[in-house]
């Protein structure tokens, strides 16, 4: 039987990279002249690599439009941006906390987000500038590839570190789940990027504004992911430790160390004034307190994991679940924990394209160096670290995220030294391995801006991105609109049907809850709901089913009491 279309996707993939070949042959002597033209010219390649993910993220727009928030991680990290644009750090307890219970944020003593500010602070500069917290995100993304060719360029030639760049573009740009989403991720790579730049820049040169940066980087990551800066300040020490092994340098570094130090003070004396205002401790995070709440399982322990009382996403309950398995499988802990990273190393795929992967290889060879040696040993670091904690995302290694690139063009950088028989193959693979970088990028990247429906189907489900907005969450977007569309301020209580999934949360509300266009609370029955009435006189009250297909909203009705019936039964016989 033949096929109904002329050519299938197997076809398709088969014709495309015979193309590929032909035009990688035919336009590698020219680019090669470009790229060592314009990478030493580092004010050039930082504004190149900044726009370029914002302008083809912004051309997927009329198919994938705007991200909108569905995971409570999200909604969390919004309302923190919400908060700071309201200037302040937590917002007033409301007086019925238990209608508005929900995933990730805290009711007492504070209403606020458990998490840090530093996604936040992101989110809000979008919406302080553009109007749109997503603005924010593809701001972080810019900063994020052209700072990994300014840290990369500390480490290796200017040709190689705008390759870096370039790679950045094509694994964290427009197709990345950092850049389509709210959850995070690149503020700690950003900060990952500048204290790994500046660390060499230090030890070379001393310079006071080296040390800025990687204060500053240091300080970012405190304000994002405050337990992993404790894993990056012990990789900074650990890289310094040659150098101090000489009394000599001890001078030469103090005044960078006093620099560093002030540069990250402000950081740290904010997060103690967040905790004071959200948890009422200076030493205690919200996120703790949280866990201390809601129950979320044991950062340390190793005991068996108890049901979590918060909703989980799909992959964390994938995640879960084989924690769950791992803890069933042996008594000793140390098998137990190794179990568990052998697990989580499939995720760090997320930080290499799958023609690096031979790359990662060739950077065994580096080893020997000192230098390239501390990359491995602070990404172990940062994978141990990391482990555990009982659930995991690549973004809770983001600050490595540019010591990944580091390995990948190092990597190449060595492979492209291999000569067979005088004739310099090496530098042929690295060519052609950066190459079917960039084709496997234009590939997706082409299908997702022109959507064409013609296209062979088949062919996605090849595609190893699955981050970019294939689906928006609809039903979501369907009831916003809805109660945009409707006069008046409004009062939604949201009504659960018994099959509900508790992962799908819908009562989330702004940080200056009181005016709100809409505030979303819980339906904890007709007598408790009246005291949430009588407290908002001024709006009309709604009730969402979010359970029903599609979400049905109506009016809330109060089903009126029976009347006492009348009669002889009913008279006063005293």
């Amino acid at each position: 039987m033949y096929p109904p279309a002329f050519v299938d996707a197997s076809d398709l993939l088969v014709l495309v990279l015979l193309g590929l070949l032909v035009l990688f042959f035919k336009v590698r002597p020219w680019l090669e002249r470009l790229v060592r033209k314009i990478a030493p010219r580092t004010g050039l390649c930082l504004l190149v690599l900044a726009l370029f993910p914002v302008v083809l993220r912004l051309a997927l727009l009329p198919h994938h439009p705007a991200p909108s928030p569905e995971i409570y991680d999200e909604f969390s990290h919004l309302l923190m941006a919400d908060t700071l644009l309201h200037l302040r750090l937590a917002n007033p307890p409301h007086p019925f906390p238990q209608f508005f219970e929900t995933f990730f944020v805290l009711q007492q003593p504070a209403y606020s987000s458990i998490y840090p500010i530093g996604q936040g602070l992101v989110l809000a500069l979008g919406r302080l500038l553009f109007g749109h917290p997503w603005a924010g995100v593809l701001l972080c993304d810019a900063v994020l590839c052209a700072l990994s060719y300014w840290m990369l360029k500390a480490w290796t030639t200017p040709a190689w570190a705008f390759a870096g760049g370039l790679l950045a573009v094509f694994q964290f740009g427009p197709l990345n789940e950092w850049t389509n989403c709210y959850w995070g991720g690149g503020v700690s790579a950003i900060a990952g990027c500048l204290a790994f730049g500046a660390l060499p820049r230090i030890c070379d040169y001393g310079r006071k504004r080296d040390a800025v940066c990687l204060g500053a980087g240091l300080a970012l990551q405190i304000l994002t992911r405050p337990f992993e800066s404790i894993l990056l300040v012990l990789s900074v020490l650990l890289f310094f430790l040659p150098a101090l092994s000489e009394r000599k340098n001890w001078r030469k570094l103090a005044r960078p160390a006093f620099v560093t130090l002030i540069a990250v003070a402000p950081a740290a004396g904010l997060t103690l004034l967040q905790n004071r205002q959200v948890t009422g401790s200076w030493s205690t995070l919200p996120y703790m307190l949280s866990r201390i709440q809601y129950g979320v399982p044991t950062t340390l322990s190793f005991q068996p994991l108890p049901v979590p009382q918060r909703a989980l996403t799909r992959e964390q309950s994938a995640e879960y679940n084989a924690e769950r398995s791992f803890h069933g499988e042996g008594p000793e802990s140390v098998r137990k924990f190794s179990l568990r990273l052998e697990y989580r190393v499939r995720y760090y795929r997320f930080f290499f394209l799958p023609p690096l992967y031979l790359a990662a290889f060739a950077f065994v060879f580096t080893l020997r160096r000192f230098r390239f040696a501390w990359v491995a040993l602070t990404i172990i670091i940062f994978a141990l670290g990391t482990n555990f904690f009982p659930y995991f995302f690549p973004r809770y290694m983001a600050a490595v995220t540019c010591l990944f690139l580091l390995v990948s063009v190092a990597g190449l950088q060595r492979l492209s030294y291999l000569k067979i028989c005088g004739n310099a193959a090496g530098f042929e693979a690295a060519s052609l391995i950066l190459f079917a970088c960039a084709a496997s990028f234009a590939l997706w990247y082409g299908l997702h801006l022109t959507e064409n429906p013609a296209a062979p189907l088949g062919i996605l489900r090849y595609e190893t991105w699955d981050s970019i907005t294939h689906q928006n969450p609809r039903r979501r977007i369907l009831v916003n609109r809805q109660l945009a569309s409707l006069p008046g301020k409004k009062l939604v209580f949201v009504r659960y049907w018994p099959n509900h999934l508790f992962q799908d949360e819908w009562v989330y509300n702004a940080a200056d809850m009181d005016h709100a266009p809409v505030v979303f609370a819980r339906d904890l029955g007709e007598q408790e709901d009246q005291k949430l009435k009588a407290y908002y006189p001024d709006r009309k009250t709604w009730l969402l089913e979010p359970d029903a297909t599609p979400p049905k909203l109506t009016v809330y009705e109060t089903k009126p009491k029976p009347a006492l019936p009348s009669g002889p039964a009913f008279q006063d016989v005293r």
